[in-house]
C-alpha cells in the first residue's frame, strides 16, 4: 500500500493526528454527545445513563464492523451511527436525533480545520521570530541588491530579510483572521430550515436556537453560519484554502531568493556533515530544502482552485459531489501547508550568511554603481557635468566589455583618478565608494519595522505554544 509522501516524509505528527480516521470519527461521536446533552438540558427525554454510555464508548471503534455496515448501507454516517449504537446500546434510540449527515460531517470538518489553522499559526509565528532575529543581526550589513537580477543600488542583508518577513507577517494576519472568522454550521437539518428540531421541541423556536448555540459553544465556536442549506457555504473553504495559499506564495518567493543567493555564494541553507549533494559530483551543495520548499509550495498553489470549483457547482440546498473531493483536498492542503512550515522553520533557523563574499561582490560592482556619486563630487569641484557623464559612460562600457569578453577586471578607479577631467584623487574616490554611503535608510527602516510591526505581533502571540517540527530528507 502506498503511503502519501506528505504523511511519510513531510508533515508533522501533530498535523497528521488531526486528519486521522480516529480523530475524525471520534469528533463525530463527540458531536452526537454534545447534541444529546443539549437536547436533554432543553427537556427532551434523554437520560444521564444514555449520555454516560456514549461518553464511555467514544473511542471504542470496530473498524471491521464499520466497514461491513458501510458496505451494507452505502452510507458512511449511517454505518457509524449503527456501529456506535452497537457499543452504546442504551443510547441507540437517541444518537443523531433530529440531525442530518452534515451535522457531523461538516461540523467535524470545521473542528479539524480550526485545530489545524491554530497549529499553523503557532508554526508561522516561530518562523517569523527566527527571521526577525536574523534581520536584527544583519541590520546594517551592506549587500548588493538586484533588480531584473542585475546589480542595483546596495541594500542590507537585514532589509532583504525584512522583505520576507513582511510577506509572512501578512500571511499570519490573514491566518488569524480566517481562524477567528470561522463559522460553525450548527444544526440546520436536511435543507437548512431546522424543521426537524422545531418538531422535536413542539414549535418552540427559542429552544432550537438555544440548542444550536449551546452545541457551538461546547465545540469551541463563537460564530455560527446564519443561513445554510444542508451544508455550510463552500465559500468558507475558498477563504481557508486562500489563506494557506498565501503562505505558499511567500514560501516560494523566499526559497527562490535563497536559491539565487546560494548560487552567488552570499547565503545558503545548512549542509550536514554526511550530506551528499550529488551522486555524480562530490563537490555539489545543492539547496535541497529550498528546492523542496518550492516544489511543495507549487503543489499547494495548485490546490487553491479546487474549492472555487466546488463552491461554484453547488446545487441548490445540497449535492453530494463535493464530499469525495473535500475528503481528499482538505487534509492534503493542510498537510502540505504544515510541510512547508516545517521546512521554513528549519531554513529560517539554520541560514548561513557569508559576509566576506557579500563584501567582495559589492566591491566588484561599486565602481559602476557609484558613477552618479562620482559625477556629483566632480561637479561640486566645478567640472562640466555632461563631459563627466560622457567620459564615465565610455570608461564603464570599456571596462564592462573587458570583464565580460576577456575576464579581466580593469581598475576603473585608477583610470578616473588619473583623468584630470574629474579632479578626484584615489583617496577621495575610496571615500565615495564606502558601501555604507549607498544603503540609504535601510538600517533605520529595518529597526523601525522590527520594532513597530514585528515585535508587537510576536509579543501578542507569545501564548502560542512551541509546536513540533518535522524535517526529513
Amino acid at each position: 500500500m502506498n503511503d502519501s509522501p506528505l504523511a511519510s516524509r513531510y508533515a508533522s505528527p501533530e498535523m497528521l493526528s488531526i486528519f486521522t480516521s480516529q480523530y475524525k470519527y471520534t469528533t463525530w461521536r463527540k458531536l452526537w454527545i454534545a447534541l444529546a446533552k443539549a437536547q436533554k438540558d432543553l427537556g427532551l427525554a434523554i437520560s444521564t445513563d444514555q449520555i454516560l454510555e456514549m461518553e464511555q464508548k467514544v473511542e471504542d471503534f470496530s473498524w471491521d464492523r464499520i466497514a461491513a455496515y458501510e458496505k451494507k448501507f452505502c452510507h458512511d454516517v449511517m454505518a457509524h451511527i449503527h456501529a456506535y449504537a452497537d457499543v452504546a446500546p442504551a443510547a441507540r434510540g437517541i444518537i443523531h436525533l433530529g440531525a442530518t449527515s452534515c451535522y457531523v460531517t461538516d461540523n467535524a470538518d470545521l473542528i479539524q480545520i480550526k485545530k489545524a489553522l491554530e497549529l499553523l499559526q503557532s508554526k508561522l509565528i516561530h518562523v517569523i521570530s527566527h527571521f526577525a532575529d536574523l534581520a536584527n543581526q544583519y541590520v546594517d550589513l551592506p549587500c548588493l541588491s538586484y533588480t531584473h537580477l542585475q546589480a542595483a543600488q546596495p541594500t542590507t542583508v537585514g532589509k532583504r530579510i525584512c522583505l520576507w518577513i513582511q510577506d509572512f507577517l501578512m500571511d499570519f494576519e490573514t491566518l488569524v483572521q480566517t481562524t477567528n472568522e470561522l463559522r460553525f454550521l450548527g444544526l440546520k437539518g436536511a435543507t437548512g430550515t431546522q424543521a426537524s428540531f422545531l418538531a422535536l421541541f413542539h414549535g418552540d423556536a427559542s429552544k432550537v436556537q438555544k440548542l444550536e448555540d449551546n452545541i457551538a459553544k461546547s465545540m469551541g465556536f463563537s460564530r455560527i453560519i446564519s443561513i445554510a442549506g444542508q451544508t455550510y457555504t463552500r465559500k468558507q473553504d475558498v477563504r481557508i484554502f486562500q489563506a494557506l495559499s498565501n503562505i505558499a506564495i511567500s514560501a516560494h518567493k523566499f526559497a527562490t531568493d535563497l536559491r539565487l543567493l546560494a548560487h552567488m555564494k552570499e547565503m545558503e541553507e545548512s549542509f550536514q556533515e554526511d550530506q551528499v549533494g550529488s551522486s555524480a559530483m562530490p563537490y555539489k551543495r545543492n539547496p535541497v530544502r529550498s528546492e523542496r520548499l518550492c516544489g511543495l509550495s507549487r503543489y499547494l498553489l495548485s490546490l487553491q482552485d479546487n474549492p472555487t470549483y466546488t463552491a461554484a457547482t453547488q446545487w441548490l440546498e445540497r449535492s453530494l459531489d463535493d464530499s469525495s473531493n473535500r475528503r481528499v483536498s482538505i487534509p492534503e492542503v493542510f498537510l502540505c501547508a504544515d510541510a512547508i512550515l516545517n521546512l521554513l522553520h528549519h531554513l529560517s533557523s539554520h541560514l548561513i550568511v557569508y559576509p566576506k563574499i557579500i563584501e567582495k561582490r559589492i566591491q566588484e560592482e561599486l565602481p559602476f554603481l557609484a558613477t552618479e556619486n562620482i559625477i556629483m563630487a566632480a561637479s561640486l569641484k566645478g567640472k562640466n557635468r555632461q563631459e563627466i557623464h560622457e567620459s564615465l559612460r565610455k570608461k564603464c562600457q570599456k571596462f564592462s566589455d573587458l570583464w565580460k569578453r576577456e575576464g579581466l577586471k580593469g581598475d576603473l578607479l585608477k583610470e578616473i583618478a588619473e583623468d584630470p577631467i574629474f579632479d578626484l584623487s584615489k583617496e577621495e574616490l575610496q571615500k565615495i565608494l564606502d558601501p555604507n554611503q549607498f544603503i540609504g535608510r535601510a538600517p533605520q527602516q529595518v529597526a523601525a519595522f522590527l520594532e513597530k510591526e514585528v515585535s508587537p505581533v510576536l509579543h501578542k502571540y507569545t501564548f502560542l505554544k512551541s509546536p513540533s517540527f518535522r524535517i526529513e530528507i
